[in-house]
């Protein structure tokens, strides 16, 4: 388990020294900081530290207001980490979510935010039957009047969403992305995540096809959470060396495969064996995942 702390000013002209120390003094060794206003919940550090952290570790802030303004935004973070595995804790306040009152204490902020949507929702309905009675358009006036800022302000929103969704199974396909580009083709990948997904416990992990890829990796080389050399022209390679790393990555996806598991998967997928069969022998697999080995593809895995 590992603690990642967050620290967080208004201004470039405050310091986070105060909180820096507080989150060391916590047991922090990694600490991302961020001088942008609470109001904002799109954070390039706050992304950061987000796809930083995996199952088992906790993020950790100095105090609640720290991190979220609103009490949306931070069971929206918590909803993240959860689904990762993870946990938060404040230092400052009642909320630690590796203990049992922690966790109440969440639930109970849960049902206030659930009780503050149905009245903001029943508050908006009024308004509006009140509006409509006195001929007044409801929407956006600066959309329907094509403002630049405010189409901009709702790409930006709809470009985070976006960002969101994909971060929180990031732990599960960047890695293999990172393995596998750009001596890969990026069809190759899609079929190697896709069998993972498969076989996947705990959360749902998305169904990727090659432009949904390409574009998730895009936003992290945006974001600066990956190196934008994922995104170069895969190499040519022959028929044999592709089936060599093809076989490699989906063993490096799901280490627990049996050879004629391993076979099945690619039978799935319809690659064909070296010799352009459509049956996939265990001692087909094995050649392979032996030619991986002494490549080092694995690493210091063992096969």
């Amino acid at each position: 388990m590992s603690l990642i702390g967050y620290a967080r000013v208004s201004t470039e002209d405050q310091a986070t020294d105060a909180q820096v120390d507080v989150l060391k003094a916590a047991g922090c060794a990694e600490i991302f900081r961020e001088h942008m206003s609470g109001a904002k919940t799109s954070r390039p550090e706050l992304a950061k530290a987000l796809a930083r952290v995996r199952r088992g570790d906790v993020l950790v802030v100095a105090r609640l207001d720290r991190l979220a303004r609103s009490l949306s935004h931070l069971l929206s973070v918590i909803a993240e980490l959860d689904a990762k595995g993870a946990h938060f804790k404040s230092l400052a306040d009642p909320i630690d979510t590796t203990t049992p009152q922690g966790r109440f204490a969440l639930q109970v902020l849960g049902a206030v935010a659930e009780l503050e949507r149905a009245l903001i929702q029943e508050r908006t309905k009024d308004g509006l039957r009140a509006a409509k009675k006195r001929g007044r358009v409801g929407g956006n006036p600066k959309l329907r009047a094509r403002d630049r800022d405010a189409i901009k302000q709702i790409a930006d929103a709809k470009a985070q969403a976006y960002f969101d969704r994909v971060n929180r199974t990031a732990e599960h396909w960047l890695p293999i992305v990172k393995d596998m580009r750009p001596g890969h083709r990026w069809q190759d990948v899609v079929r190697v995540l896709n069998a993972k997904r498969d076989r996947a416990n705990g959360p749902p992990l998305p169904l990727w096809s090659v432009e949904r890829l390409k574009r998730a990796v895009k936003r992290f080389v945006a974001e600066g959470l990956a190196d934008p050399a994922l995104l170069q022209p895969a190499g040519r390679k022959f028929s044999s060396e592709r089936l060599v790393t093809l076989v490699a990555g989906v063993k490096r996806a799901n280490p627990e495969l049996t050879l004629a598991q391993i076979g099945a998967q690619l039978e799935a997928i319809y690659e064909r064996t070296p010799r352009g069969g459509t049956r996939w022998s265990p001692s087909s697999v094995k050649s392979l995942l032996d030619r991986a080995a002494k490549l080092g593809l694995f690493g210091a895995e063992t096969v």
